[in-house]
């Protein structure tokens, strides 16, 4: 059987500012890109901070007054209060860190400083992650559909550490019009053995794919189009977690201190 062969499309904006009609930039840019616009069956991908800069989600750090906490981390940490106090805020838990960053919990994710960024956003300010990522996916495929006629899937996407990895690659935060995870238990392996465990992260392998095209400093390239992947588009939304006690690297952590995910806030 012979494996299905994709494409991969850059789409090239004018910058995203807030209250901008996204789907309309995603459009236009595909009419322009070698893809010729978009199709039934394509995969939109676009960056969070994108879709995050549209929905007006950056903070001035001028207006934070940190907290005791936030002086106290930002002291152990090495970080600016203001943005300390600002992850503090969008954080479920705060787990750890290292110089520079804070681990936290947000979305049943796990993550450096509640996916708060301050690259691509004006001096002074950091950008929030979208407050509701499948649903903003969700918007933008309808009117993506609505205007194009194209039923596509649409997946917003961050970059994030792995690890023991240098470097980052791409995880979808937002979904919709096509499964996140496709789960190939009761297949057989090349031996005959029938896979037990195994789902495929499709969402996050094609966000990765995307991002070898996109760009994540003053490419203006903030989304792209995959083509050519034959995976079902249809009522299908949302990126699958699991809770941290199923997690092979928290479950390690949680094993050794399980009063890590008690209280995200608690005193020393």
């Amino acid at each position: 059987m012979t494996a299905p062969s994709f494409s991969v499309y850059g789409l090239a904006t004018a910058l995203i500012r807030a209250g901008d009609d996204v789907a309309a930039h995603l459009i236009e840019a595909a009419a322009r890109a070698g893809c010729e616009g978009f199709q039934t069956g394509d995969v939109v991908v676009i960056a969070e901070s994108a879709v995050a800069t549209a929905e007006g989600r950056a903070v001035q750090l001028a207006g934070i007054e940190p907290s005791d906490e936030a002086r106290r981390l930002a002291e152990n940490y090495r970080m600016d209060p203001c943005q300390v106090e600002v992850v503090l805020r969008e954080s479920d838990r705060v787990v750890g860190g290292i110089p520079g960053f804070l681990l936290c919990m947000k979305n049943g994710t796990l993550l450096p400083n509640a996916g708060i960024d301050a690259s691509n956003t004006p001096r002074g300010s950091v950008l929030l992650l979208p407050a509701d990522p499948d649903a903003s996916a969700a918007r933008i495929r309808a009117t993506i559909r609505e205007r194009s006629g194209a039923d596509v899937g649409v997946i917003v996407i961050d970059s994030r550490t792995h690890a023991m990895r240098l470097g980052c690659s791409g995880v979808a935060i937002g979904c919709s019009g096509i499964p996140s995870v496709l789960d190939e238990r009761g297949k057989q392996d090349l031996f005959g053995r029938e896979l037990e465990v195994t789902k495929r992260a499709v969402a996050d392998c094609i966000a990765s794919a995307a991002e070898l095209v996109m760009g994540e400093a003053n490419e203006c390239v903030p989304a792209a189009v995959v083509r050519g992947l034959m995976l079902p588009v249809g009522d299908y939304t949302g990126v699958a977690t699991i809770d941290a006690s199923e997690c092979l690297f928290m479950g390690v952590a949680l094993h050794a201190d399980p009063s890590l995910l008690v209280d995200d806030k608690r005193e020393p």
